[in-house]
């Protein structure tokens, strides 16, 4: 009986969807007969002529008038279906996954297509994201060149080879985090939709959707002569039209896909699926957390961590220690992990993690000089102890140029290089009658917009002179460090085919938005205060997989220093702070070491 009524869902929706698609073919047949009607009116004129029946001066004047524009109509339309035709439809940023280097996983896929009788997906590739999907590149532009002179069915021509089913885009981190058996689970539904897509006219009405979201794109390329940006004006205003009128046929074509999918899946590890959705929400958890604190200040200080599929399994390990909801969970790592199934899961998640800190960060696409990997162990000392003395040397310059003296009585000596007794004793030093002294001129408009929203965000005055200063000074080192990098091509095999994507506006999805003024000034005396730690007092930098850079004192985590911090540069009150420097024995009088 459960079979039946799962088959009977399969077929609803599978019906529901194909109904759909034939809507959006509608919309297709009537734009042709809407391009064709001039020509069919020139056709009536001219038939009528030579019968004898639309004789006359005028009747000429509209026959020619009426034919003009029925060539003008042909040619426009001609050219806006070859290019919704040859346009290139988008494709996410993938690493794809050949065959010979992950042969157990194109087993476990297939078995998996045969076990739900659909067709089994062309191919693997991954993404860094917490997601699964099947996405066409059956278009001519996305498969790799035939050999020299020859089709992929060997007769000559210019052909490529185009892939008959649609790609399996797979999450990474599900490949570590999860079991073969979740994994299995999790892809059911996915491979699924294969079934579907090969229905003729599910493929067609795709086809023609994203054919008309690249001529959109096409459309809206900027730096064109001024004929050009006309016609591609109308050949944008042409394909927006045609989208609106099919957009809710093709959303509920694909709900229906996903439903008929759904439905098919039902029979194939059921139960197990309902514990490996579980297991999504929280790698999507440990894997944003691991992006935001731990990948992104690597990033800013131009090295990649090279594993960080890796690391979320750390990190939700540390997660199921810390999170009651999530105890139990780290009881499934004696299991066999998803990514025994890559012959060499070192090199797949190194791509993964290199295309992770491109989309997400704007970074090269190749490793070089100023775009270095790190490993896990490296962290601490590559990573946090480099982050904070860039950002207290940072600190020190912007007060150099404020003019900020060494210490407060002029009668001391010279204590022989940075100290953070230096910058205790500005933020809480009362300001001057007529206000702190400016920060540097900025050099450009954007930099003085960033000093003034310092200004406006700050708390205290001389804190609001220091958050100007280093917002500045922050803009103008990023702006020097823009110039692009050149591309090289990437491994065969294992580097992301950016070549199917446009990478010209990155990063495609930005982590987090610029820090404010409250936060960059938080940061940078935070790392004078763990610098000075480190110099003075035998602290060491360390790595919290949740948290990211953290500070151990005595080998435990300063979990409570970053509320002292912003007592100082919010209130001007530095007791909390001093409080706890002279608890953990740090020295703030002494200089410490910068870059």
């Amino acid at each position: 009986m459960t079979s039946t009524s799962s088959g009977i869902g399969v077929e609803a929706g599978a019906q529901a969807a194909r109904t759909r698609a034939l809507a959006v073919l509608r919309v297709r047949g009537r734009a042709l007969a809407v391009a064709l009607l001039p020509a069919a009116a020139t056709v009536i004129l001219l038939a009528g002529g030579s019968t004898g029946h639309f004789v006359g001066h005028g009747w000429d004047t509209a026959r020619w008038t009426v034919g003009a524009l029925a060539v003008v109509v042909l040619l426009a339309a001609a050219g806006v279906a070859l290019v919704v035709a040859r346009a290139r439809p988008a494709v996410s940023p993938t690493v794809p996954i050949p065959e010979e280097s992950a042969p157990d996983l194109y087993r476990m896929v297939r078995d998996l297509a045969d076990r739900l009788d659909v067709p089994a997906p062309s191919a693997i590739a991954l993404t860094p994201d917490c997601d699964s999907w099947l996405e066409d590149r059956t278009h001519p532009a996305h498969g790799p060149p035939a050999p020299k002179g020859r089709d992929e069915l060997g007769s000559p021509g210019p052909h490529r080879r185009v892939p008959a089913a649609p790609v399996l885009v797979i999450g990474s981190p599900f490949l570590w985090w999860m079991r073969v058996g979740e994994l299995r689970a999790v892809l059911a539904p996915v491979v699924a939709g294969t079934g579907p897509s090969a229905q003729p006219d599910i493929a067609a009405a795709r086809r023609f959707v994203r054919g008309l979201d690249a001529t959109v794109a096409v459309s809206s390329t900027a730096a064109r002569c001024p004929a050009t940006r006309l016609v591609c004006a109308g050949l944008g205003w042409v394909a927006r039209l045609l989208l609106r009128s099919c957009r809710e046929h093709a959303a509920l074509m694909e709900r229906g896909v996903a439903a008929a999918a759904a439905e098919r899946a039902q029979a194939v590890d059921y139960g197990l699926r309902i514990v490996a959705q579980e297991q999504v929400g929280l790698a999507y958890a440990g894997w944003d957390r691991l992006l935001t604190r731990v990948a992104l200040p690597a990033w800013r200080m131009g090295r990649w961590p090279s594993r960080l599929d890796a690391g979320v399994v750390a990190a939700l390990t540390e997660l199921s220690r810390r999170d009651r909801l999530a105890e139990g969970f780290a009881s499934r790592l004696g299991e066999r992990p998803a990514c025994d199934l890559l012959e060499e899961p070192g090199l797949v998640d190194e791509a993964a993690s290199l295309l992770a800190a491109r989309l997400f960060h704007g970074g090269p696409a190749e490793p070089g000089p100023d775009w270095s990997p790190v490993a896990w162990q490296e962290y601490p000392e590559e990573v946090v102890d480099r982050t904070w003395r860039t950002e207290a040397a940072r600190l020190h310059r912007v007060l150099d140029s404020l003019g900020v003296r060494a210490t407060l009585d002029p009668a001391a000596p010279d204590p022989g290089g940075p100290t953070l007794a230096r910058v205790l004793d500005h933020l809480t030093e009362p300001a001057a009658p007529d206000g702190p002294k400016a920060p540097a001129p900025a050099e450009d408009a954007e930099d003085a917009e960033d000093a003034e929203d310092a200004e406006e965000a700050a708390g205290t005055e001389c804190s609001a002179a220091l958050a100007a200063g280093l917002t500045a000074a922050l803009a103008r080192e990023e702006a020097a460090a823009a110039a692009p990098a050149p591309d090289g091509p990437a491994p065969a095999g294992q580097g992301p085919d950016s070549a199917l994507w446009d990478d010209c506006a990155l990063p495609l999805f930005p982590l987090q938005p610029p820090r404010t003024a409250r936060e960059l000034l938080a940061d940078h005396v935070r790392a004078m205060v763990c610098c000075a730690a480190v110099d003075t007092a035998g602290a060491t930098p360390g790595l919290d997989w949740l948290d990211g850079p953290s500070l151990l004192v005595d080998g435990e985590r300063a979990a409570d220093l970053t509320p002292r911090v912003l007592s100082l540069i919010e209130e001007g009150d530095p007791a909390p702070l001093r409080a706890w420097l002279v608890e953990s024995g740090i020295r703030p009088e002494k200089p410490v070491r910068l870059v």
